[in-house]
C-alpha cells in the first residue's frame, strides 16, 4: 500500500491551483477565461467512510459468531485456504439462511455507500480472507479464527477481533497475531471496475468526455490507427501498513483537452499493481493520443481503499474540471484535480499516489512521478487499424 501524505503536499490550495492555471495561460499568450473562478467544494465523503466501516464491522461480528457451528467453520476454513493469494473467499454467496440476509444488508449498505447501489452487475462486495499468510498453519491445524473488520484507517495501533461467543480483542495493528484472524472487506477489484465505469458515466453526463475523434479530426492518421503511450514498466515505493489491510487497487486519471476543447477525463485500471516495491511490466496503453486536441495530457495516480464513492468522486473532479476552458493552449490539470478533493479524502480515501506532467506522444524513457512515489517506463505505440 502508499504511503500516507499530509493533506497537500505540497500541492497548491484551490484557490492557489485556478490562479496557477490562469497564470500558465497567459504566459502561453492565451487570455484568462471569466469562467475558470474557484469551484464550490464538494460535500464531505466522511459519512461514507463510517458507513462502510459500520457494514464491514457488522458482518466480522456476525461471521464470528457464526464460527460456532462447526460444519459451517470447516465449510470456512477449507475455502479459505484454497483462495489464492489475497482474493479472500465471497462470503455473502457462500452463507445461508439468517446469516445470509444479515450479510446481503451490509453488502447493500456498501454498495449504497459507495455509490454503486445503481449497477446492478456489480453483486457481492464483501469477502473474507485470512488476514496474514503466517496464520495458514494454525488455521489448517483446526484453531477456531477470530473475525475482524479492515476498517479505513490505516493511523490505527489496535485491530478489533471477535471471538465465537461475539466477545471483543484488541490486537497491535502493526503485528500479525499467532492466532489466525479472518478479515472481512471489500472485493477492491470488483469495486473498482464498476466504481470506474461509474465515474465514466458521471464524466460523461458533466461533458468531460468528448465524443471520439472523426477522420477530420483526428491528426494521429485516423484511416490506419492511432499513437498512445505505453506503459512498460512501473514501481511504486515500499511502506508498511496494517497486517489487517489487503491489496489495494490502482487506478489512474489521464486528463487533458479533448478533439472538441473540452476538458476530459478517462479513467484507467490497473488491477495487477497490488504490492510496493515491486516492478510490474504491463504494457498497458495509458494515453490514446487520438482522444486529445494538445500533445499534452496529465496522469493522477490514485489508489482504492475500500470506502471510495465514485459519484462523489466524479462530481467532485467535475466540479473543479468544467470551470477550465481550452484558452488556446494546453494547461496543466493536475493540481485541479487534486484540489477538487476534500480534506477527509486525504486520510485514506481515496488515496494519492503520485501524479505525471504534461506526457507527451513523443515521452519515452523513465519519468519520475512529481511526488517521488511512483516510476513508470513509457514509450510511444502505434496500433495499427485492421
Amino acid at each position: 500500500m502508499r504511503p500516507r501524505p499530509t493533506r497537500r503536499r505540497g500541492t497548491l490550495t484551490a484557490t492557489a491551483a485556478t490562479l496557477a492555471v490562469l497564470t500558465a495561460a497567459t504566459a502561453l499568450g492565451a487570455a484568462p477565461s471569466a469562467s475558470a473562478a474557484p469551484a464550490p467544494a464538494p460535500a464531505p465523503v466522511g459519512a461514507t467512510r463510517a458507513a462502510v466501516d459500520s457494514a464491514q464491522d457488522r458482518a466480522a461480528r456476525d461471521l464470528a459468531r457464526s464460527l460456532g457451528d462447526a460444519s459451517w467453520r470447516t465449510s470456512l476454513r477449507a475455502a479459505t485456504l484454497k483462495a489464492p493469494g489475497t482474493t479472500g473467499v465471497p462470503v455473502t454467496e457462500r452463507a445461508t439462511g439468517g446469516l445470509k440476509a444479515r450479510l446481503a444488508a451490509a453488502d447493500r449498505d456498501i454498495a449504497k455507500a459507495k455509490g454503486l447501489a445503481a449497477e446492478p452487475g456489480t453483486g457481492s462486495l464483501l469477502r473474507l480472507r485470512l488476514g496474514d499468510p503466517s496464520m495458514r498453519a494454525a488455521l489448517s491445524a483446526g484453531v477456531t479464527p477470530w473475525v475482524a473488520a479492515a476498517g479505513s484507517d490505516d493511523s490505527a495501533r489496535t485491530v478489533t477481533a471477535y471471538d465465537s461467543q461475539g466477545r471483543a480483542h484488541e490486537l497491535d495493528a502493526r503485528v500479525a497475531p499467532a492466532r489466525p484472524v479472518y478479515v472481512v472487506d471489500i472485493d477492491t477489484t470488483k469495486a473498482l471496475a464498476a466504481g470506474l465505469d461509474v465515474v465514466r458515466k458521471e464524466l460523461a453526463k458533466a461533458g468531460l468526455a468528448s465524443a471520439a475523434p472523426t477522420a477530420s479530426t483526428n491528426t494521429l492518421s485516423a484511416t490506419t490507427g492511432f499513437w498512445t503511450t505505453k506503459i512498460t514498466s512501473v514501481r511504486l515505493n515500499d511502506d508498511q501498513e496494517p497486517w489487517v489491510k489487503g491489496d489495494a487497487e490502482i487506478y489512474t486519471l489521464v486528463s487533458g483537452f479533448g478533439q472538441d476543447g473540452k476538458v476530459r477525463v478517462d479513467p484507467v485500471d490497473m488491477p495487477y499493481l497490488d504490492s510496493d516495491g515491486t516492478t510490474y511490466r504491463p504494457n498497458q496503453i495509458l494515453v490514446n493520443w487520438s482522444n486529445y486536441k494538445y500533445n499534452l495530457a496529465d496522469a493522477v495516480m490514485m489508489e482504492e481503499d475500500g470506502s471510495t464513492n465514485y459519484r462523489e468522486l466524479a462530481k467532485a473532479i467535475a466540479t473543479a474540471l468544467l470551470t477550465i476552458t481550452d484558452q488556446g493552449a494546453y494547461v496543466p490539470l493536475v493540481n485541479a484535480i487534486l484540489d477538487a478533493m476534500p480534506d477527509d479524502w486525504w486520510t485514506d480515501d481515496p488515496d494519492y499516489v503520485d501524479s505525471w506532467y504534461t506526457l507527451a506522444q513523443q515521452s519515452t524513457g523513465t519519468l519520475q512521478g512529481a511526488r517521488g512515489n511512483g516510476t513508470l517506463t513509457v514509450e510511444p505505440y502505434f496500433v495499427q487499424q485492421f
